[in-house]
């Protein structure tokens, strides 16, 4: 049990400009999510929107990665208040927050994380994520403790990036390709050039304000691309498309 708050090293280095690969844990084991805490990954997602995940199966996830010095974030269903606050009362400091597209929707996003004055975090005084209570200056820092990263995966997010960049609070901008890729009218097509325009676009405006940003390439030509074009949180692959990709291998190699 933790009896002091320790400070955020993942937010720290994404805002120290460092390059951090990192992987998505779709599959909602601890067993799988442990196993990715020990490659050495910078950083693990752990999806609550496209996975079979809620606040119960998330807390033995956080059990598996305690040892681990994957950074453990956490991508809600949904960008809603009283969502995030579970997540942030069982031990969860950095959010990917999905489908964001506007300012407002980002400043919600950051005041969702953040006690009061500073937002709208409801206060309870024995939670996983301050020990249970055995945390004394928890209250004091945990707001400096928090990153939040926004999803872009829509024509409207494009358009209010900017705006949304600006936002005080918001440590990283993050692509959706798949989404983004649906959206510009490409559905299953994120190699397609417009796709592509508007990823590059994505990346250069966050930039320009000086905020990280970030994306989900399993493909291996994809991702060094993006590290390219200065993409600084990458996840390079995931545990369902390791596990689906190299069971087939095996069997491909045995049966045809």
């Amino acid at each position: 049990m933790k009896s002091r708050l320790l400070p955020n090293r993942f937010r720290r280095s994404l805002l120290q400009g460092e390059t951090l690969i990192g992987c998505w844990s779709a599959l909602g084991s601890p067993i799988t999510t442990e196993v990715l805490g020990l490659a050495g990954f910078d950083w693990l997602v752990l999806d609550g929107e496209h996975a079979p995940n809620d606040v119960a199966t998330f807390i033995p996830q956080l059990m598996a990665l305690k040892d681990s010095d994957s950074a453990a974030v956490v991508r809600p269903p949904c960008n809603e208040p009283v969502i995030i606050k579970r997540l942030l009362d069982i031990g969860f400091d950095n959010f990917l927050i999905p489908f964001v597209e506007t300012a407002e929707q980002a400043r919600l996003a950051v005041a969702s994380t953040r006690y009061p004055p500073a937002g709208i975090r409801g206060v309870s005084v024995s939670h996983r994520s301050n020990g249970y209570g055995t945390v004394p200056d928890y209250f004091a820092a945990i707001n400096d403790n928090i990153s939040v990263l926004v999803q872009i995966e829509s024509q409207a997010g494009v358009t209010n990036l900017d705006e949304i960049a600006a936002v005080e609070g918001v440590d990283g901008i993050f692509v959706g390709p798949g989404d983004l890729s649906a959206a510009l009218g490409y559905l299953g097509q994120p190699n397609h050039p417009q796709v592509q325009a508007a990823i590059r676009h994505i990346l250069e405006r966050a930039a320009a304000h000086g905020k990280p940003s970030g994306i989900l390439a399993p493909a291996e030509a994809d991702a060094r691309r993006y590290l390219e074009w200065g993409a600084r949180f990458v996840a390079v692959g995931s545990d369902l498309g390791v596990l689906r990709g190299a069971t087939q291998a095996l069997c491909d190699r045995f049966k045809k």
